[in-house]
């Protein structure tokens, strides 16, 4: 089995972890969009690699080493992304495809040397924080937009989903990283936002929207 595939099974796993810190055969099949019997081989492997503790019909979890692994290869994906985004000028919603594959190049001094070349960048384009080269994460303490208040200006500073759908759709409502947003209505209805932005533009974000978007104070 390809290494690439073993590390988007990892990668897949540590991004479960993060919500709850065991997963179940299921809900990885469903992720993967895989049956449950190819998990298992899958998860057989990932556990002769020391990265997952496995017993049949209980849930899996990540060991340290397989911790590291994961944050590892976000790490790259990461900062390809933001070296696409602010080296060669790619849209936020164009970086993630060209990532997924360069993820699996394996030249710790390739990476080291695109993180000096960025500045030693702490998030990625879409605000999700780029783990350091011993694997380690430091999440910010973002507000989900949904508990602003009216009244209340904050700024865009992250995203819980970064899909092209939605990056596109922001894009046509001229949002983005570091945008001003400041709540000038919630309706009692639907719980939609009506939002100015910093140019001025007032505009009407639905809910669902609005909990995608990560924010803090100004």
């Amino acid at each position: 089995m390809p290494t690439q595939t073993k590390e988007n099974y990892l990668k897949a796993v540590f991004s479960i972890s993060q919500k709850r810190e065991t997963v179940s055969i299921t809900e990885l099949s469903e992720v993967m969009q895989v049956s449950k019997p190819t998990v298992n081989s899958m998860v057989k492997k990932m556990e002769e690699k020391g990265w997952v503790v496995y017993e049949k019909y209980k849930p899996l979890k990540l060991t340290l080493k397989g911790k590291k692994v994961a944050a590892l290869i976000v790490r790259k994906h990461r900062l390809v992304e933001m070296f696409l985004s602010k080296i060669m000028d790619f849209g936020w919603e164009e970086v993630h495809d060209i990532a997924e594959e360069m993820e699996h190049l394996q030249s710790t001094k390739f990476f080291d040397r695109m993180d000096e070349i960025l500045g030693f960048p702490t998030i990625d384009p879409h605000g999700s924080p780029i783990p350091d080269k011993t694997g380690k994460i430091v999440n910010p303490n973002y507000l989900n937009f949904t508990v602003i208040k009216k009244g209340e200006k904050v700024k865009l500073c992250g995203l819980t989903n970064s899909s092209k759908e939605l990056l596109l759709f922001l894009n046509k409502k001229n949002i983005k990283l570091g945008t001003e947003l400041k709540v000038q209505e919630i309706e009692l209805f639907d719980k939609s936002f009506e939002i100015l932005l910093n140019d001025n533009q007032s505009i009407i974000l639905t809910y669902d929207v609005c909990k995608c978007l990560l924010v803090e104070p100004m």
